[in-house]
This record gives structure tokens, C-alpha cells and sequence, in this order.
């Protein structure tokens, strides 16, 4: 089983580095690196290419971060896909080697796990612990989605079910996971650990303007797939405030 990681990446000449040395890290030995570059201008493309192999790059301009990923899938060639954020990095060498495992049995259409907000600033300090837990239909209603970043899928889902919709700017992750689960009613399997740590300061946070986007984006999503309402909505940004009191980490 081939598996392909695909970032989307721009402007990321600070973070671009350990992402791709997370990827290669992997011990799992049929891993593709996928790098789709938005024309970066600030020395990420430099970065790349100093890596030396081991990775594909294409750098051109995109529609925006959603479009990049959709460019970066349709040039995989991996029977299971999933993403590594330019932010962001595996939390250690043997993740892919579990997904695999998951993916042994041939009913399983997706794999989650965990995921970890680390400060930007320094990345031993975890401030946000997302704990996913079993995923159960009915949880979808009540905000429930798996942490994107951890999110791994057969080559058949994005071919039967579509890749992200680009007329969402910044929830067309939640808008697609939605239509895998509640439309596709696709299988998951979890895996009860941290995947992956990602670095505070998303696009989806930066700004108040962008929070409230991103809100009515979410309640589009909501409603087009049906899954809820308003109460969905609450739930969903609701149940983010537990993730910082986490005590425990794994």
C-alpha cells in the first residue's frame, strides 16, 4: 500500500523544513510527498529544493490553500491520501507504519487519530489537546468531525465522493469530512493517539472577521450536508473550550 501526503504550502520558508523531514522521517517504507507550492517568494522554494529528493514539487499560482490540496491530489498516485500542513509535523517516526495497519482491514475507508496545538513559538509547549475519541454517527450532529490534519482516506473516496469544494475559503475541510461521513456514511477507524502537532495561528483564527467567516461557512456546510442546525453550530465551537484543560498528554 502506497500512501501519498500531500502539502499545500506557501510562504512557509520558517516551517517547510521539519514538515518535509517529519514526512521522510517515516518508517512506513511506500510514502509519496506530494508538495504543491502557490509561487512562494519569501525563500520557501530555496528550502525545498535543499532537501535534496525524496519528495514531487509543482510551484504555481492557486485559487487558494483548498485548490493547492485538490492540485496536490489529483498528482498523487497513493492508494491512501492524507495531508501534512507546512506548520505542521508528525509526532513521531512510526505514525504512518499504524495507519497502514488500520487500513489491513479492507472495510476501513478513513483513519483518524489525535492532534496537538503547539505554540509557534516554541513547540514543546502544547496549549490545545484535540482527543478525538470513537466516531458514532450520530455525534456528527453534535459538532463532532475528526482533526483534518490526522484525516487519511482510500484514493476511491475522493473519486466517488469528490475532493474540497473551493467556494468555501475556510471550512471546506469541515464541508467535505461532512460529505464523506454523512452523505458517503464512509468507515473510519481511529487511532487512539497524537498523529500530529500543528502550530497555533491558523488562517481560520486570525481575526475576528475571519472567526465569524468562518462560522457562517461551518453553518453552510452544516446545513447543505444535513447534519443540524444553529445548535450544531454552538456545539461545535462548544466543545473546542474542553480541549484546552486537557491535563494528560499522550
Amino acid at each position: 500500500m502506497r500512501i501519498s501526503v500531500v502539502t499545500a504550502v506557501y510562504n512557509r520558508a520558517n516551517t517547510i523544513v521539519q514538515a518535509m523531514e517529519s514526512v521522510r522521517g517515516q518508517t512506513y517504507p511506500d510514502v509519496e510527498h506530494i508538495i504543491q507550492d502557490g509561487g512562494s517568494s519569501d525563500g520557501t522554494l530555496e528550502r525545498i529544493v535543499s532537501m535534496g529528493s525524496g519528495f514531487s514539487l509543482v510551484s504555481e499560482h492557486d485559487n487558494g490553500i483548498y485548490d493547492a490540496i485538490n492540485r496536490g491530489i489529483a498528482r498523487a498516485s497513493g492508494d491512501v491520501i492524507g495531508l501534512m500542513h507546512s506548520d505542521d509535523y508528525f509526532a513521531d517516526d512510526h505514525i504512518l507504519e499504524r495507519v497502514t495497519a488500520l487500513f489491513a482491514d479492507s472495510t476501513v475507508d478513513g483513519v483518524y487519530g489525535d492532534l496537538q496545538y503547539v505554540s509557534g513559538a516554541d513547540t514543546d509547549k502544547i496549549v490545545r489537546h484535540w482527543h478525538s475519541g470513537y466516531y458514532m454517527p450520530k455525534m456528527l450532529a453534535r459538532g463532532w468531525m475528526p482533526p483534518h490534519p490526522t484525516l487519511y482516506l482510500r484514493r476511491e473516496i475522493f473519486e466517488r465522493l469528490g475532493t474540497y469544494d473551493t467556494t468555501f475559503s475556510i471550512a471546506a475541510d469541515y464541508d467535505a469530512m461532512l460529505r464523506y461521513l454523512a452523505k458517503g456514511r464512509i468507515k473510519l477507524a481511529y487511532l487512539p493517539e497524537v498523529m500530529v502537532k500543528m502550530r497555533l495561528g491558523g488562517e481560520s483564527n486570525r481575526s475576528v472577521g475571519r472567526i465569524i467567516r468562518k462560522s457562517l461557512e461551518d453553518y453552510r456546510a452544516i446545513k447543505r450536508n444535513g447534519v443540524g442546525g444553529f445548535g450544531t453550530l454552538a456545539a461545535k465551537n462548544l466543545s473546542k473550550i474542553s480541549q484546552f484543560f486537557v491535563k494528560e498528554f499522550t
